[in-house]
C-alpha cells in the first residue's frame, strides 16, 4: 500500500480538507493517528479530532517536520505565505502536494529551498461526498512514489488520474467546473418533469437518481455513452422525440463551449498570478 507506515499532514482543514481526511478514515488506508491537520480555525480543528480521531495543531512548521506528505489544502492567495513558514523545512523525502486553484508546480517549487517532490491536483466537490473527479500533475523532482501517493489519497474521494501540467486547465474546465453544469442539468430536468405534472420532490429526486445512474453505466459498462444512448432510444419513440429537440437548441455544443470557456478562465487566471 502506498500510504502504509506514513504520516499524512493537511494544512487546512476546511471543506476539501476535510473531506480529503474523512475519506482517508473512512476508506481504511490510513489510522486516524497517522493524519495530521493544521488549521486556523480553533473550532474546524475541535470538530475534526471529535468526529475522524484525527491529530489536530495550529502549528504548520510542526506538522511539516512530522508528516510523509504534506497536503497543502488552503486558498491560492495564502499558499505563499504557508510555503513561506514550512518551506525550509521540507526534506526530499517528503511529498508536497497541492490542490490550491491556478498555483503552478513552478510557483510551488520555486519557493522550497531543496529539491521536494511536488504534485498538483485539480480535485472537484463532489469529493465531498466520496465521488469526486481529481486530476493530478507531477513536478520536476516527483516519480512514481510521488504519484502513488497521490492516486492513494484522492482515489479515496472518488477516481483519480495523472495529467501533465498544461491540462490542468482543461481538467478545471471539464471536471472542477463541471459539477455546475450537472446541477444546472438536473434542475432543467426537474423543471421540465414539474411543468408535465409531477411534484418538485418527485421530479428532483427522480432527475437526480437518474444523472447518477446513467453516469455510473458510463464508469462500470465500459461502453462509449453514444452506444449507451442508442440502447435507449427505439424507433420513433419517446426518447428519440426529446433527443431531437436537445440536438435542435444545441445543448452539446453549448456544453463543449462551456468546457472551452471555463479552460480559458483559468488559463487566464493562473497565469496571471502564479508565473
Amino acid at each position: 500500500m502506498p500510504l502504509s507506515g506514513l504520516k499524512i499532514g493537511l494544512i487546512g482543514g476546511g471543506a476539501m480538507g476535510g473531506a480529503l481526511a474523512a475519506g482517508l478514515v473512512s476508506s481504511g488506508r490510513v489510522p486516524p493517528a497517522a493524519i495530521l491537520v493544521s488549521d486556523v480555525a480553533s473550532e474546524r480543528l475541535r470538530r475534526l479530532e471529535q468526529e475522524l480521531k484525527v491529530r489536530t495543531l495550529q502549528d504548520n512548521r510542526l506538522l511539516a517536520q512530522e508528516a510523509d506528505i504534506v497536503l497543502l489544502a488552503v486558498k491560492p492567495d495564502v499558499v505563499l505565505s504557508v510555503l513561506q513558514q514550512i518551506g525550509s523545512l521540507l526534506r526530499p523525502s517528503q511529498t508536497l502536494v497541492s490542490i490550491a486553484a491556478g498555483v503552478t508546480l513552478s510557483f510551488l517549487e520555486q519557493n522550497i529551498p531543496e529539491p521536494v517532490p511536488v504534485v498538483r491536483v485539480m480535485p472537484n466537490t463532489p469529493c465531498l461526498v466520496g465521488e469526486g473527479a481529481s486530476a493530478y500533475a507531477l513536478g520536476k523532482n516527483a516519480g512514481p512514489r510521488d504519484a502513488a501517493r497521490t492516486a492513494a489519497i484522492f482515489s479515496a474521494v472518488g477516481r483519480a488520474v495523472e495529467v501533465r501540467e498544461e491540462l490542468l486547465d482543461s481538467v478545471t474546465g471539464l471536471s472542477g467546473s463541471g459539477p455546475a453544469y450537472v446541477y444546472l442539468l438536473i434542475e432543467a430536468l426537474a423543471d421540465g418533469g414539474v411543468r408535465m405534472g409531477l411534484p418538485r420532490d418527485v421530479a428532483l429526486a427522480l432527475a437526480a437518481q437518474t444523472v447518477l445512474g446513467a453516469a455510473r453505466m458510463v464508469l462500470t459498462q465500459g461502453a462509449h455513452p453514444a452506444e449507451l444512448k442508442d440502447r435507449v432510444v427505439t424507433p420513433g419513440g419517446t426518447t428519440a422525440a426529446g433527443l431531437l429537440v436537445l440536438e435542435e437548441q444545441g445543448v452539446r455544443a453549448a456544453l463543449i463551449r462551456a468546457v472551452e470557456a471555463a479552460t480559458l478562465r483559468s488559463r487566464e487566471l493562473s497565469r496571471a498570478k502564479f508565473t
